[in-house]
């Protein structure tokens, strides 16, 4: 593990202006509010070949990701004005790209409500720079080896098109984000069996991914919830009490 790890109110650093980045990688927005960990961050980002823009206000996130269009954000949720939760929400009302929440680990309410509203995984302050960049390189290299390498799962309601990242229930289009959408085709791909929470943070997260495995129930949860699921009685994603989960369209 690096060394170096990010508290909440670290001592400023010293590293190249992040907007000078001229590296032709995969697109990440940093959204905080304390200049210290945007540039940090930033710089371990760049130079590990990924180009960076940044954002320490709420509005400034906002305009920020409809310009850069980003691959993915980094996400503070403590900012002034616009706070991150609604950053969140109005982005998943525009895109599906993949969010990181940083947060401090006295907002655990803030997390799960994040989760809820359609983050896609979150680290706490204080962080390891070197190991955010991990996170961020799995979570990118995952959806760039899925897309259209691996077979439509069809079945009675549901078709999941992983070429077009598109799923149908019912010929109807359900809008999921780019997490869902990876935890929906591993549950799908192996339909009828059960999934441990284990092997869908290894599928879906990555194998070097080092958080909490209820990240799996909040993203579950979500998903019954956009194919109209009904948790108590599912038809779609049922939960194997004390193991995990299994996907089976047994709807009529």
């Amino acid at each position: 593990m690096d060394g170096t790890v990010v508290s909440p109110r670290m001592a400023s650093v010293s590293v190249a202006s992040i907007g000078e980045s001229r590296v032709a990688g995969p697109r990440v927005l940093v959204v905080d509010d304390e200049e210290s960990i945007v540039d940090l961050v930033g710089s371990y980002l760049r130079n590990d070949g990924f180009q960076v823009d940044i954002a320490m206000t709420g509005s400034d996130a906002l305009a920020k990701a409809r310009a850069f269009r980003p691959d993915l954000v980094v996400l503070d949720l403590n900012l002034p004005g616009v706070d991150g939760l609604e950053v969140l929400r109005q982005l998943r009302a525009e895109s599906a790209i993949y969010v990181i929440l940083l947060t401090a680990r006295t907002e655990e309410t803030d997390r799960i409500v994040g989760l809820s509203v359609g983050a896609d995984d979150y680290v706490t302050k204080p962080f390891s720079p070197r190991e955010l960049v991990a996170r961020v390189r799995a979570v990118l290299r995952r959806s760039r080896a899925a897309d259209g390498q691996q077979p439509v799962q069809t079945f009675r309601r549901v078709r999941v098109d992983p070429g077009r990242r598109e799923v149908t229930k019912d010929g109807q289009p359900v809008t999921l984000t780019a997490l869902e959408f990876d935890l929906l085709y591993a549950l799908a791909r192996d339909s009828g069996h059960v999934l441990t929470r284990e092997s869908l943070l290894q599928r879906v997260w990555g194998t070097d991914y080092f958080g909490d495995a209820r990240v799996v129930d909040a993203h579950v949860k979500e998903l019954r919830r956009k194919l109209g699921d009904d948790p108590n009685r599912p038809v779609f994603i049922h939960t194997v009490r004390g193991v995990g989960y299994k996907f089976a369209d047994a709807g009529t």
